[in-house]
């Protein structure tokens, strides 16, 4: 809809401006220095009916404590300072440190484009302007703020943009729907999660300088029904459905963003930064710390659809630790259940013996297991679904008794359909909902569970003991919610549904008419044959010519449409549903429909009244709550692992996050990076993609380059759809070949890797960075994922195109900083501030150490992560030009919650020495045997350690490089000193 107020003050009740409020807020759990001044870093605006009671998102997803107010002297040192008018009512952000600098964030009308802006989409009229007052109305809340030209805009998710990580401000610019829903990773518009928080980068041409600082939205909104609910109990933010709108008006010296949203509040935290790093660290004083993550969670995983039973799942086992290619963890997807229920195992396909066993099997080897858990459960239609005394499906009887499943607005129960036929959904807001979600989990693992079969009454009882499912992790699909079906199906009002029916509604892949035929973008399989091979006697199979152009457009239109909803009952031959009688802003995506399509309807009620409109978007976090927690409960002081797919703000407390359904084409390994970007913003850093593709055949060359890019991403796991060529990384000796020398730098990086993660949970510090979040003051790297580091440290430049050997990248540093090559450690000679060709024979990724680290790593990387963990230390220090470097690594047992005894190490290069000083209680028992030290420009004639001259050590110059062999060094010594001379 066009930005009309006057318009809409016709249609929608006004909120008189007398009775808005705001409250201020301005807090810093960490302080900063800046001169002698102590500086306040983040600043909570909200902007509320002061009237009126609004529905809260529960107090564990965004904490109370981060709302907090401190002592109103705190704005007097606060960096960022909140200024405003009362007539008409508007506001701006400005630096303390910056008086006179562009506002942050500027609501006056005087500082917006200039109106009336015609469709800046042609076509789409929720694209054109008329004016950009504040509108605050009942049910509708508009807000928009002047941006600096074409500003660098980074965040606003989930969405894989066509633009890059740097959101599009021009042209059709952006427009980003914050409404999950089960989609195949579309381009440019809203799919599996919401995240309404962006970075804002901005650089000063005149001093070359750059600052930036964060926003985010607590996405407020009122209850569609009188609920009784105490607004100081969790967060003033909800989970319902926004816009916000990303645009450049033609011939415009400004940009603007604009918030629509469906009522409630306005309730804004701004994050003074002033680097990207520091903006995310402060985002997570409000979201929460990313969970702790078990070691083992860094190794490789394995899984498909369609590995049809536990036969198949065993030889994928097999075959990896022929190929010597290192799996840590098998996973299995739906086809582990029985007739597709949660909690099960099939009788058959994967018996009860059988599974016991081959659990047993991995736990003797460092292996580890997870499976599937959707978010819908079937339901039970006629009494010979139920085995008399023992339920044949525990988990549906059990969640009627305890009134735990989602209700329809008469309160009757909501069915809706998903792979295991009618279903019912679990409600989160009800009492009883966890402890039913626990027990339904530990019955699963470790007390038994009842199965039946298809055509005979037959009672299965398994039991795992704790060592064969104490790996604690779960994989949560299917929870934006999806629905196959619109609406409810209400069997005591509709008989013509026959709910006993537990087919899928549409063909599965790999059957007779869904037959998988697609291929990467220029493979040619009638040509070249099934096999997906990178060459066919000798020649290319990638056809250059037939090479399609990766998508550059942007959506088509907007995505909010004012609707009237009316309290009636729809019925039609397939569904019933129900609408709310409130009049709201429907959203809508494009090519997408309604907000209930696929999905549980909008009217859908939970416990206390709250209706799903406003708590659509909380489902997945909610169940990635319920899942740790049981987790926790079954399993105490070990730390849970959690692959979700649909998140909300704060998911990171307790979920990692596959990027979804994504395809097997070149395309989709190239927006891999920015979706694992985009989630370290969202303090969300375990990300990763589906390796070598879900949807689709892939190909050999695809596989191998994508196999070595997901090596260097924290969530590691290849996994592919049903009917699909197979993709198991031995299937072809290049990708085993590939993936064995990725695995190896990650598996020798470990400790690294392992550190960044302890970072991320101490302090939120992002674990994988774009480029700029290390380079904040080079302009050219604003736009860059196609290359990214990990930590402060390691530069990845992969290759993201078919038929080539070499790549282009950036080193970043405008030539102050020294990089040098993983594999040979020569120092790269480069041209600063351009693109540097570097050569990428298939099988090689580039990897680059930045000069100034200090890198603890693995001195043998074994076949598993615990394996890997038992051998020794060893390390590498990459002088700056200086002479100096410096790193840090923490270490403790990888797998205790609430962490307990660990040991921080901290390395420090200087004057011709490194210090290495240890502090902490674990006892780390490996000792680091190796020392490798590169930008010693002589050879030293004498090295020390402690001041006691040793031998045993090389010097070579081409590399410039002394190695220290068989130090012994033990890591719980204080004080360990290497010197040379």
């Amino acid at each position: 809809m066009a930005s009309q107020p006057s318009s809409l003050s016709r249609t929608l009740h006004a909120t008189p401006l007398e009775r808005m409020s705001h409250t201020l807020q301005f807090k810093s759990p960490t302080k900063r220095k800046q001169g002698d001044l102590i500086v306040l870093i983040r600043l909570h605006v909200n902007i509320q009916d002061s009237t009126r009671r609004h529905f809260t998102v529960p107090s564990f997803i965004i904490p109370s404590k981060s709302l907090a107010s401190t002592a109103s002297s705190s704005a007097l040192s606060s960096d960022l300072v909140f200024n405003y008018s009362g007539t008409p009512f508007a506001f701006w952000i400005t630096r303390r440190s910056d008086p006179h600098g562009t506002p942050l964030f500027d609501t006056r009308l005087s500082s917006l484009p200039a109106v009336p802006v015609p469709e800046i989409v042609p076509g789409d009229a929720t694209t054109e302007f008329k004016g950009f007052q504040l509108v605050f109305e009942n049910q509708y809340l508009q807000l928009t703020s002047s941006l600096p030209y074409d500003a660098n805009i980074y965040g606003l998710g989930e969405v894989i943009a066509s633009s890059g990580i740097r959101r599009n401000m021009l042209g059709k610019g952006s427009i980003q729907t914050m409404w999950a829903r089960d989609i195949n990773d579309p381009v440019d518009e809203n799919e599996y999660g919401m995240h309404p928080m962006y970075i804002e980068h901005r650089y000063n041409n005149s001093t070359g300088g750059s600052a930036s600082h964060g926003v985010f939205l607590n996405r407020p909104v009122q209850s569609r029904l009188s609920l009784d609910l105490d607004s100081n109990a969790g967060s003033l933010g909800s989970a319902a459905g926004s816009d916000v709108m990303l645009f450049t008006p033609p011939n415009s010296p400004r940009s603007f963003i604009q918030y629509r949203q469906i009522g409630g509040t306005l309730d804004l935290f701004f994050y003074s930064g002033s680097t990207p790093q520091a903006v995310i660290e402060q985002h997570s004083e409000v979201v929460g710390k990313p969970a702790w993550i078990p070691a083992w969670g860094l190794g490789f995983h394995l899984c498909r659809w369609g590995y049809a039973n536990i036969s198949e799942t065993k030889e994928q086992v097999t075959k990896m630790r022929e190929a010597n290619i290192p799996l840590e963890v098998m996973w299995n997807d739906i086809d582990v259940y029985h007739s597709y229920r949660d909690f099960t195992l099939d009788p058959v396909s994967f018996a009860a013996s059988e599974m016991k066993a081959f659990l047993a099997e991995l736990a003797a080897n460092h292996q580890h297991f997870i499976p599937i858990v959707d978010a819908a459960i079937p339901v039970l239609t006629n009494t010979t679904d139920v085995l008399d005394p023992v339920p044949k499906y525990d988990p549906y009887t059990r969640g009627q008794e305890q009134q735990v499943f989602i209700r329809n607005p008469d309160g009757s129960e909501y069915i809706g359909q998903v792979w295991p036929g009618y279903t019912a959904f679990p409600d989160w807001f009800a009492e009883k909902t966890i402890s039913w979600w626990t027990e339904a989990l530990r019955n699963w693992t470790t007390m038994g569970m009842t199965f039946s079969g298809a055509l005979s009454v037959m009672a299965i009882i398994i039991v795992f003991k704790d060592s064969y499912l104490a790996d604690k992790g779960i994989w949560l699909d299917m929870n934006e919610v999806s629905s196959f079906c619109e609406g409810s199906w209400h069997a005591s009002s509709y008989t013509g549904v026959n709910l006993s029916n537990t087919s899928t509604p549409f063909i599965l892949p790999g059957e007779p008419g869904g037959l998988i035929t697609t291929y990467p973008e220029c493979y040619n399989a009638t040509i070249y044959g099934p096999s997906g091979n990178h060459t066919i006697k000798g020649a290319l199979t990638c056809d250059q010519s037939a090479l399609s152009s990766l998508k550059q457009e942007s959506q088509a239109g907007g995505l909010v449409e004012l609707a009237t909803f009316e309290m009636h009952e729809r019925r039609s031959k397939q569904s019933y549903d129900y609408n709310l009688k409130v009049m709201a802003f429907e959203l809508w995506y494009a090519g997408f429909g309604k907000l209930s399509a696929k999905a549980v309807a909008t009217n859908a009620t939970h416990a206390g009244g709250i209706v799903e409109l406003d708590a659509h978007n909380l489902f997945g976090t909610m169940e990635e709550h319920a899942t740790y927690e049981a987790l926790l409960r079954i399993y105490p002081g070990k730390r849970p692992f959690i692959i979700s797919r649909s998140t909300f703000a704060g998911a990171g407390k307790w979920t990692g996050h596959w990027t979804g359904d994504n395809f097997a084409t070149w395309e989709s390994m190239r927006y891999s990076i920015q979706g694992i970007l985009q989630f370290q913003i969202f303090q969300i850093p375990m990300v990763g993609a589906d390796t070598c593709g879900f949807g689709g055949n892939t190909g050999e060359e695809l596989c191998n380059r994508w196999m070595q890019l997901s090596a260097f991403a924290p969530f590691y796991r290849n996994h592919n759809i049903r009917g699909a060529i197979p993709q198991e990384p031995y299937r072809w000796d290049s990708v085993a070949q590939a993936s064995r020398t990725a695995i190896n730098i990650r598996y020798t990086l470990l400790p690294y890797w392992y550190t960044l993660f302890a970072n991320a949970s101490l302090y939120g510090s992002p674990v994988v960075r774009a480029l700029f979040f290390e380079f904040p003051d080079e302009p050219e790297l604003f736009n860059v994922d196609q290359q990214f580091m990990i930590g402060s440290d390691i530069l990845v430049t992969p290759v993201l195109e078919p038929n080539a050997d070499s790549v282009r990248g950036y080193f970043p540093g405008s030539g102050k900083v020294t990089w040098r090559d993983w594999y040979t450690h020569d120092a790269v000679k480069s041209s600063p501030g351009t693109l540097n060709t570097l050569p990428a024979p298939l099988g090689h990724i580039n990897v680059h150490i930045r000069g100034g680290s200090a890198i603890l790593c693995s001195t043998d990387p074994a076949y598993t992560i615990e394996d890997t963990r038992q051998g020794s230390y060893s390390f590498i220090v990459s002088l700056a030009s200086n002479g100096g470097a410096f790193g840090t690594a923490y270490i403790d047992d990888g797998e205790s919650y609430p962490p307990g005894q660990n040991r921080t190490l901290t390395f420090l290069a200087t004057n011709g020495k490194v210090i290495v000083k240890s502090n902490g209680d674990y006892t780390v028992n490996q000792r680091l045997e190796i020392v490798t030290l590169l930008g010693i420009t002589h050879k030293p004639s004498v090295m020390k350690v402690n001041g006691t001259p040793v031998g045993g050590w090389t010097y070579s110059v081409g590399q410039e490089k002394v190695v220290l062999s068989n130090a012994g060094w033990d890591l719980n010594e204080a004080t360990t000193t290497l010197a040379w001379s």
